[in-house]
């Protein structure tokens, strides 16, 4: 049997961030990670078409720091800021408490993983040849400076009456590397047939000794502020 775990979840605390950073009592832990994950939900709810592959949640007292990536800020941001003074409002609602919003932009969408699993899984819910699909998305990744790269779909391909998976990888994915900066993203595409799942893992270079992780957490030593869940 293949013994098969999450690229990132992997990584975490030792060249990943932790995606929620706070400390929390025993009492408090669950309701924060309700809330988080409501955030999130909420965000991908309202917000999909902004390009978002990854939101990080820091907490100090009763303040809720969101860092949202973006291949998009200008959409997200919107004419002085409306939209995202707006969508702060919104999430204060939510959570009842105050919230601030820091908006990180992504130069490469092409490398991450995540949106590019939702470019493929956008294409294929318009029924078009998944194999085409895999090798543009493939191309523009390569292009884009990446080492490795590896798609994988699977369901009702092209509406065929029995499920199946197509593949194509071009370059190294070294998954069981730890020093390795490997992406990991994970769509369903929703299609007529059914849902077919879309996963993309991308390899782009490896940190070398004494690296920081994306430039913002020591890859030795304890971080005591990444206690809570991914």
């Amino acid at each position: 049997m293949g013994q098969k775990t999450h690229p990132t979840g992997f990584r975490t605390a030792i060249t990943e961030r932790w995606r929620s950073r706070w400390y929390a009592t025993r009492k408090e832990f669950a309701k924060f990670l309700v809330e988080d994950q409501k955030i999130r939900k909420f965000i991908k709810d309202n917000w999909a078409f902004a390009a978002i592959p990854r939101v990080e949640i820091e907490r100090t007292g009763e303040l809720i720091t969101v860092f949202i990536h973006t291949a998009r800020p200008g959409i997200l941001i919107g004419k002085k800021g409306a939209k995202v003074d707006k969508f702060r409002e919104d999430l204060e609602k939510l959570t009842g408490k105050a919230v601030r919003m820091k908006i990180v932009e992504i130069h490469r969408p092409e490398l991450e993983a995540t949106l590019v699993a939702e470019s493929v899984a956008e294409m294929m819910s318009k029924r078009r040849n998944y194999r085409m699909i895999l090798k543009k998305a493939v191309e523009q990744t390569m292009a884009a400076g990446a080492l490795g790269v590896k798609i994988r779909v699977a369901g009702r391909l092209q509406g065929s009456e029995m499920a199946r998976v197509g593949k194509i990888s071009r370059g190294r994915v070294p998954c069981t590397t730890l020093r390795a900066k490997l992406d990991y993203g994970q769509i369903h595409a929703t299609t007529k047939a059914g849902t077919i799942g879309v996963k993309v893992w991308i390899f782009s270079g490896e940190y070398g000794p004494g690296e920081t992780t994306r430039g913002l957490l020591p890859v030795k030593g304890k971080d005591r502020l990444s206690t809570a869940a991914v």
